[in-house]
């Protein structure tokens, strides 16, 4: 009986509640069961997680109430636990400007001198920032590996006051990821095999793939194996980037030269999350500075604005390692999503923590993921011939020779099925007749079932009769082994 009751109080039987409704847990027109109760579990998790957030956020607010009375100026209060790390600190409004707000693992904000504070206190104000292990909400991959960290300002009656900074002197935080985060090594790129001269080719280029739901930055990181060379490095979103005497089709370009390098030996070069929204892909190309080159644009510093062009081949005398990694900022909106509107991902973000630059403040996560290696096209284009990959080629070849045979035969069998199908007037009908009987014939699945043979009729009921008449067909075949043939039947009464 308990059991019994214990599931009646858990059963829902409101037609109208979100369980019930399938097209909020499915995936486009994909209603499966497997689906659904995944996406419905998703969903039920998320409600959970937002219920308790409330009820820590209600317990966050009643300690700092509490703690609040009793800090003055100068004090603060620490609660470190391995869940959550949270710190109140009571201080001037006059000693917020230029103020660094630090926490555990590096995760900072750094307070401008210029900002917009809407409080009418004039004495002080508690600084409260909170950290906690893992960004939570939502399913956005891009925060899995991120700490999650927020900076509250309270006045004296434990209310939050709202905190703007100017456009042109923006919040500063730091965002820590998970410390045992793995970093994939390097991807070896042999461009001294590629014989660039057949191909003529300028550059060594590469795609990536860069679409994402929220707006992200790309960070790129070059280690030659001769650290005396340079590199020009230029990049296009969508396209191919081309540069020489005739065209400058680019969206950005750099140099890379041997005195700026640190000391992993590692050249470094990002483009943020302002530019990337409404591209899908970006392809860069890399090429070597010849010494004349690198005398002009790296050891006299005032060439350093213009473009070393050039029409000749690339010739690459050692091979590079490459790594390629994107990050973001984002935020949780009202609503518990997140966004990223306003936030813009700084030069500082390395693999262990993101730098963003804000105007507000809230609860904020980095973005971190490591791309796989990109294509090489030029690799590709320059072993593209065909003499070198005859098994890829003939393998290509025969596959799609036996994909087209396939299509026709499949086509060819479809028609036949279409044959099967549909509804056949009598050849006999009579114009003038209109009452109409549609006739079914099964024809059986055993041997010799079908037959060639012309069959006649004879449609009969309780008042009358009609003629002889003939099943016939001119379009298709009929009575066929385990066909069924539909006719149209006109009688006139």
């Amino acid at each position: 009986f308990l059991i019994f009751k214990t599931c009646i109080n858990h059963y829902d039987t409101d037609l109208e509640s979100a369980w019930s409704n399938l097209n909020l847990f499915s995936d486009g027109n994909d209603f499966s069961t497997a689906t659904i109760e995944k996406n419905r579990n998703i969903y039920y998790q998320k409600q959970l997680a937002n219920q308790i957030n409330s009820q820590v956020t209600q317990i966050i607010s009643l300690l700092t109430s509490s703690l609040n009375i009793h800090l003055n100026i100068g004090q603060s209060s620490l609660m470190n636990t391995s869940q959550s790390f949270i710190s109140l600190e009571t201080i001037s409004i006059a000693s917020l400007k230029d103020r660094l707000v630090k926490q555990v693992e590096n995760a900072q904000f750094s307070i401008p001198s210029d900002f917009i504070l809407n409080t009418t206190s004039n004495s002080s104000i508690s600084l409260r920032s909170k950290i906690d292990p893992l960004a939570s909400f939502g399913n956005f991959q891009n925060t899995n590996l991120s700490r999650s960290i927020s900076l509250s300002i309270i006045d004296q009656n434990g209310n939050e006051v709202s905190f703007q900074a100017h456009q042109n002197n923006l919040i500063q935080l730091i965002i820590p990821r998970d410390p045992n985060v793995l970093i994939p090594t390097m991807y070896l790129q042999n461009v001294t095999s590629i014989n660039s001269t057949i191909n003529n080719l300028l550059f060594n280029y590469h795609y990536i793939n860069i679409t994402s739901s929220l707006p992200i930055s790309v960070h790129f990181e070059i280690h030659s194996l001769n650290r005396s060379l340079a590199y020009l490095f230029i990049y296009k979103f969508d396209q191919t980037p081309q540069l020489n005497s005739s065209i400058n089709l680019i969206d950005g370009w750099t140099i890379f030269c041997p005195f700026n390098l640190t000391n992993d030996d590692i050249y470094r070069y990002f483009i943020d999350n302002q530019q990337t929204p409404t591209h899908q892909s970006l392809i860069f190309g890399i090429r070597e500075l010849n010494s004349t080159e690198i005398n002009h644009y790296c050891l006299n510093n005032s060439s350093i604005n213009t473009l070393p062009i050039t029409d000749k081949s690339i010739n690459f005398t050692s091979n590079y390692e490459l790594r390629i990694y994107t990050s973001g900022c984002y935020y949780l909106d009202e609503n518990n999503n997140w966004k990223s509107d306003g936030l813009t991902v700084g030069s500082l973000t390395n693999h262990y923590e993101t730098e963003c630059l804000s105007t507000h403040l809230t609860t904020f996560a980095g973005g971190f993921i490591v791309l796989p290696e990109p294509i090489n096209w030029s690799y590709v284009f320059a072993n593209a011939d065909f003499m070198k990959n005859k098994t890829v080629y003939l393998t290509m070849i025969v596959t799609s020779i036996i994909y087209i045979i396939l299509m026709i035969y499949a086509r060819f069998k479809d028609k036949k099925d279409f044959e099967k199908l549909g509804v056949t007037p009598l050849v006999d009908n009579n114009k003038s007749d209109h009452y109409y009987y549609q006739i079914l014939v099964f024809t059986g699945q055993r041997t010799n079932a079908g037959t060639e043979s012309k069959v006649y009729f004879v449609l009969s009921g309780d008042n009358d009769q009609t003629q002889v008449r003939l099943f016939s067909d001119p379009h298709r075949k009929i009575f066929q082994r385990g066909g069924v043939n539909s006719f149209i039947i006109a009688v006139p009464k």
